[in-house]
């Protein structure tokens, strides 16, 4: 009996001792929380977001106090406190106005204290020293006139007070990127854009934007005279020999349309593939040299004919029945049957792919956001990186993708846009529009 009570005994304290153990660790853990900060704290602008995670995985967050100090004085950005055990990540954001705290353009301290649940208190203290700007950068443009037309291009140039982290201008809801460039007065920023082409006066807002490295941003309105462009309206009749001698093209290249109807696949391919190939496109041309590669005027394939011009609205019938519609977006070209094709002006081949409607398709970057593309190709003679010149054989005219004959669609995109071919082939447009803006000191 004495013997089993012995046991029981040691059992017992066996399990006290583990229970305590399991408590010291548990209670009394000695591991310090975590501070994340989703980006560096270096800048505090005019307004200033703050994202900060804090992690604690064993007892759980007690509490977090996050502060700014200038001048021998703190203030209180967020002060939280946790009510119980087992909370193990918190993220609060924090948006700064230093105005509002009556702070002051130079340096302060940003503070941050998180404290767990541990009977230890075990706290972790972080320190960031910042910069308070609250200035925008001053933007100075060259004040030339802008002259454009809807579908058309566009360029600017300016001058900023400051580096800046982004500038560029801002047309309606696109953003077109500024390129520096160095001179002998300094740095300018200079920005192609495009203009929508179903705009007006009314409905286009172009500005300069700017943003500096503490999240300041400077808008400064462009002005500018647009002029009255009409685009054309055709009616294209989809006939059922068409559809057997285009489709299975596709259908050999994309397994999706093996399934479906000749027409559904026509549909299909004029619609979902004509956007994926618009943003796959827009990729392509996010990705620039950020000096211009292009001289002069634009080369027009020699001895073509116009067989579609840019802008076209499209609308397509099958035994009289709509079946649907789109808009060119450049101009197709045709001469002989496997015609020459060159490169329209100096630059860094982008682009040698199959593309879904353009078929057999070169990209050509000419620096600061301006691309030529040619597409329908029946062969490609350049490769992806290569240097061409103007006027350099890059290929031969076909009718892969959505062509019904032979010839070349060539198209020109500013900043990620479809632009109007027609103005990079004209030496007055160049001159009175780009050349004269970029002459001025």
């Amino acid at each position: 009996m004495k013997k089993y009570l012995r046991y029981l005994l040691f059992i017992v304290l066996i399990a006290l001792v583990s229970v305590g153990i399991w408590s010291f660790m548990v209670y009394c853990e000695g591991e310090e929380p975590a501070i994340i900060l989703d980006q560096d704290i270096n800048m505090i602008g005019q307004k200033t977001t703050l994202v900060v995670t804090c992690i604690d995985r064993k007892s759980g967050l007690r509490n977090v106090s996050i502060d700014i100090s200038q001048d021998g004085k703190k203030h209180t950005l967020s002060s939280l406190n946790l009510p119980q055990r087992g909370i193990n990540k918190e993220t609060l954001t924090i948006d700064v106005f230093p105005e509002e705290l009556k702070l002051h353009d130079g340096a302060a301290t940003v503070g941050i204290s998180v404290t767990d649940y541990s009977l230890r208190k075990n706290t972790t203290v972080k320190a960031f020293e910042v910069i308070i700007d609250t200035i925008p950068p001053r933007i100075s443009p060259a004040g030339f006139s802008n002259y454009i037309n809807p579908g058309g291009s566009c360029v600017t140039v300016y001058s900023l007070s400051e580096e800046v982290s982004r500038s560029g201008v801002q047309v309606n809801n696109n953003f077109f990127p500024s390129y520096p460039e160095t001179t002998t007065d300094g740095i300018r920023h200079i920005s192609y854009f495009a203009i929508p082409m179903d705009t007006t006066k009314e409905k286009l807002k172009i500005s300069l934007l700017a943003e500096d490295n503490a999240g300041n941003i400077s808008l400064y309105p462009v002005s500018f005279h647009i002029r009255n462009k009409k685009f054309r309206r055709d009616r294209m009749n989809i006939s059922q020999r068409f559809l057997e001698m285009k489709i299975p093209e596709f259908q050999q290249r994309y397994k999706d349309l093996r399934e479906t109807t000749l027409l559904e696949a026509f549909s299909r391919i004029n619609s979902e593939m004509r956007a994926h190939n618009l943003r796959t496109i827009e990729t392509i041309c996010k990705d620039t040299r950020p000096e211009q590669l292009w001289k002069e005027t634009f080369l027009r394939m020699k001895n073509a004919a116009n067989m579609a011009t840019f802008g076209d609205r499209r609308t397509y019938y099958h035994d009289g029945r709509e079946i649907s519609k789109s808009v060119h977006m450049g101009v197709d070209l045709a001469s002989t049957r496997n015609a020459p094709v060159e490169a329209s002006n100096r630059g860094i081949v982008d682009f040698t792919e199959y593309l879904g409607i353009y078929g057999n398709t070169i990209i050509i970057d000419h620096g600061m956001g301006i691309f030529s593309l040619y597409g329908h190709l029946s062969s490609i003679r350049v490769e992806k990186g290569q240097a061409v010149r103007k006027g350099a054989m890059i290929g031969r005219t076909g009718n892969t993708g959505m062509a019904g004959g032979d010839h070349l669609h060539f198209s020109m995109i500013a900043g990620g846009k479809f632009v109007n071919p027609l103005e990079w082939w004209d030496p007055h447009w160049i001159k009175d529009n780009i050349t004269i803006k970029l002459a001025s000191p």
